[in-house]
Order: C-alpha cells, then structure tokens, then sequence
C-alpha cells in the first residue's frame, strides 16, 4: 500500500536517509524503531509530504506522492500526528477535532458525520467537547489529536513518538486507539523510542540505522531476533 524506493532526504546539506527501502502492509501497525539520528521521524516527513526526497519515490497504491504538497498528501488519504504541541489551546475540544476536516469545511453533513465516527472511537471527544485544549491533561491531548487526524477518514496514519511523555494510563488509552484503528481497517505507521511498547502495538516491526532499514518484519520475529534484542530492546527501553 504505501511503499517507499531508494530514498534519499534530510536537512540543509546532508542525507538523515540513505537510500532507503520500506514497504509497508494494508491493514497493519508497523513500528519504526531505531537509535537516535536514525531517520525515524524524518521518514514520516517524507512520507506526509511535509520534506520532499532528493531522490527516490514515495508510492501509494502505486500512485507516486513524492511530488505533492503536504496537503494533497492528505487528500490522498494520509494524515499525520506530530510529537506535541499539535491543538490550540484556547480553542475546545470540538473546534480542534472539527479542524481536521478543513478540507471538507463547505460539506457540513459529512463533517459532522466524521465527526460522530470519531467521537465514536475517542469517548473523551464525546465527553468533553467543550472543553478548552489548554486544561487537557497530556494523554487527552493525545487522544484529541489523534482523533483530529481521523476526521478526513484517511487510509494512513502517521504517528510520532505517540507514547512520549504520557503516564501508564493514557499509554494505555493510546494503545487501545491505536489497537482500533486498525480493527477499522486503518494503516498505522508509528515511530516509537518505547521498543517494547511499539511493538507490542505493531503487527510489524522496521528497525533503522544510519538512514536504511537495517531489518524488518513481523513484529514477533523483531521481538525474538537475537541480535536486536540485544542490541535494541535493552539498548533502547527508557531507563533501562
């Protein structure tokens, strides 16, 4: 479904990726994994059209998106998450999720279809929709920004570093979003610096170095391969 070739892309004069390859499978959750300066969060970029590669293509469904701008990446059906700082405070709930659906401002029924399917998937969406972003705990920004990049009803999700930052309850909550998008039929494509946490996510596991993908797989055989459980897991769990 969504399939990167040869790609070569960074910042200012040098290459973050070097020549990478990955292709990733309709219907999964595959996790990045990686140490720092690996590429993770540059491939997301390049995929959700927000940096253009130097060389290389980006496919979806065979269709090249390398070439478009970051919001005709998003019509075409891939919607990313950032790190942090994605909602406007002082707006609420509702009027950050409704953001989302920019593109499909001027059809107010389908907006507010969207909307109800997704507060469907996120209950605090549906709990608190007129609660201003800014009093919003970290994890229910989370989920409010997550929701938000669902409202276009995308086949692709992009997520940075969704666990950062959160307490072990609203990891959880995360996880089980995470766990229903793809119930729906959703491609998740998540970087995560919580090794064991991203995969335990993930029905697939894509483990960078240098700017190429070192080794890939199903997410249990990432999990059970000797060198990067050695190398990787103990390597990269916070505070281990």
């Amino acid at each position: 479904m969504l399939t990167l070739k040869d790609v070569h892309a960074g910042y200012g004069g040098g290459d973050v990726l070097q020549g990478l390859d990955l292709s990733v499978v309709p219907e999964s959750v595959t996790c990045v994994l990686g140490p720092n300066g690996a590429g993770k969060s540059t491939v997301l970029r390049v995929v959700s059209g927000l940096l253009k590669p130097r060389q290389g293509t980006v496919s979806l469904a065979g269709e090249r998106i390398d070439r478009l701008t970051a919001p005709q990446v998003l019509s075409k059906g891939i919607a990313q998450v950032p790190q942090t700082g994605a909602l406007f405070p002082r707006m609420s709930v509702r009027e950050n999720v409704l953001m989302g659906g920019y593109l499909i401002r001027r059809q107010r029924k389908l907006l507010e279809e969207r909307y109800s399917a997704v507060a469907d998937l996120v209950p605090l969406i549906a709990e608190r929709p007129g609660a201003p972003a800014g009093n919003l705990s970290g994890g229910q920004r989370r989920m409010v920004e997550i929701g938000r990049s669902l409202m276009l009803d995308p086949s692709v999700i992009l997520l940075d570093e969704p666990s950062l930052g959160l307490d072990p309850r609203s990891i959880s909550a995360v996880a089980a979003l995470i766990n229903g998008m793809r119930e729906r039929g959703k491609t998740v494509l998540l970087v995560e610096q919580n090794v064991r946490l991203g995969l335990s996510l993930s029905t697939h596991g894509v483990v960078m170095e240098g700017g190429r993908v070192r080794l890939h797989g199903t997410a249990e055989e990432i999990t059970d391969h000797p060198e990067i459980a050695s190398l990787y897991l103990g390597a990269l769990e916070p505070n281990g």
